[in-house]
C-alpha cells in the first residue's frame, strides 16, 4: 500500500477517516492524499467579470487556509501529506483523482443514512463507493487501531465476484488478517440447498484459486436479508472489519435493486471495506 486518499469536508467524520488513514500510512509507509472539493458553481469559475473572479479567488483562498489549519494535526507528524483542492463537489471525481495518482485505497468517513433520505439523496459515502474502482474503507468513528486482525468477507460465490475476492485476499495477506468468508442463505427465490451452495463454492474456489484450500473458511448463515446476515455474523466472530464486493449500481438500477455493499457500509458500526466487482 503506497498511496491513500481521504476526502475532507472538515466534518467530525472526515477527521475520523483522516486519523484512520494516518495510522495506515504510518504502518505501511504510505503517502496520504487529502482531498477537499469546493462547492463552486460553473458560472462563478467561468465568469469573465471581475467581481465573480474576485469571489472565486476569495473562496479558493479561504478553503486553502481552512484546509491548512485542518491538516495541522499532531497525528499527521511523520506522514507525507499531499493536499489537493478541486473546484467541484462531484463524488465521481474522487475516483478520477485516485486513478490519476495511482492510489491504492480511499478512506471515507460516514455518519450513515436511513429511511427515505437514503433512497432519494443517499450519503456522500455511498456515492464514492458507487463510483470507486479501488477499495473504499468506510469508518463511522475513531478507530483505536488499524490492525484488522479478524475480517469477515461477505460473498455469494458467483463468478463475477472472483476479481473482488482476489483483490481482497491480496490486501488482507499484506495486513496479516484472518479472513472468514460468509454466505447468507435467504428464505425466498434466492434460497439454495446445502448441496447447491457447496457446488457453487467449489466452482468458485476452483476458478479463483485453483484449489479448495479455503473451503474450511466458508461460513453459512441464514437470515431474512443479506445485510442483516453479514452484520450479525461479523459481530458474532468479533470482526474488526467487514469486506463486501459491490456492483456500484447507479441510477434506476440502484434505486430499485440497491447495493448490498453500500447498504452494509451505510448501516454497520464496524468499519467496512468495499471492492468493486
Amino acid at each position: 500500500m503506497k498511496k491513500i486518499i481521504v476526502p475532507i469536508d472538515f466534518s467530525e467524520h472526515s477527521e475520523y477517516a483522516l486519523k484512520t488513514a494516518a495510522k495506515l500510512a504510518k504502518r505501511y509507509d504510505a503517502e496520504l492524499l487529502a482531498l477537499h472539493m469546493l462547492e463552486m458553481s460553473d458560472i462563478m469559475l467561468s465568469a469573465s467579470d471581475g467581481l465573480q473572479n474576485q469571489k472565486a479567488a476569495f473562496f479558493l483562498q479561504l478553503a486553502e487556509q481552512k484546509f491548512e489549519t485542518f491538516l495541522d494535526k499532531d497525528y499527521l507528524k511523520g506522514v507525507k501529506v499531499s493536499p489537493i483542492i478541486k473546484h467541484f463537489k462531484v463524488f465521481s471525481e474522487v475516483n478520477d483523482v485516485a486513478l490519476k495518482n495511482d492510489v491504492d485505497l480511499i478512506v471515507m468517513g460516514s455518519h450513515g443514512a436511513s429511511g427515505m433520505r437514503e433512497y432519494f439523496i443517499g450519503s456522500n459515502t455511498e456515492r464514492v463507493v458507487r463510483n470507486a474502482d479501488i477499495p473504499v474503507l468506510v469508518v463511522k468513528n475513531e478507530l483505536s487501531n488499524v490492525n484488522f486482525g479478524v475480517v469477515s468477507f461477505a460473498c455469494d460465490f458467483s463468478e463475477e465476484c472472483i476479481k473482488s475476492y482476489l483483490n481482497a485476499m491480496s490486501l488482507f495477506r499484506a495486513m496479516d488478517s484472518k479472513v472468514y468468508l460468509v454466505y447468507v442463505n435467504l428464505p425466498n427465490d434466492r434460497f439454495r440447498s446445502s448441496i447447491e451452495i457447496e457446488k457453487r463454492v467449489v466452482n468458485f474456489f476452483t476458478k479463483a484459486d485453483g484449489n479448495l484450500d479455503k473451503m474450511s473458511d466458508v461460513n453459512y448463515v441464514s437470515d431474512y436479508n443479506v445485510e442483516d446476515g453479514v452484520l450479525t455474523f461479523s459481530n458474532k466472530i468479533g470482526a474488526d472489519l467487514i469486506a463486501v464486493p459491490t456492483h456500484g449500481k447507479k441510477g434506476l438500477a440502484h434505486f430499485f435493486e440497491g447495493s448490498i455493499g453500500e447498504d452494509v457500509a451505510n448501516h454497520s458500526t464496524l468499519p467496512v471495506i468495499t471492492f468493486k466487482i
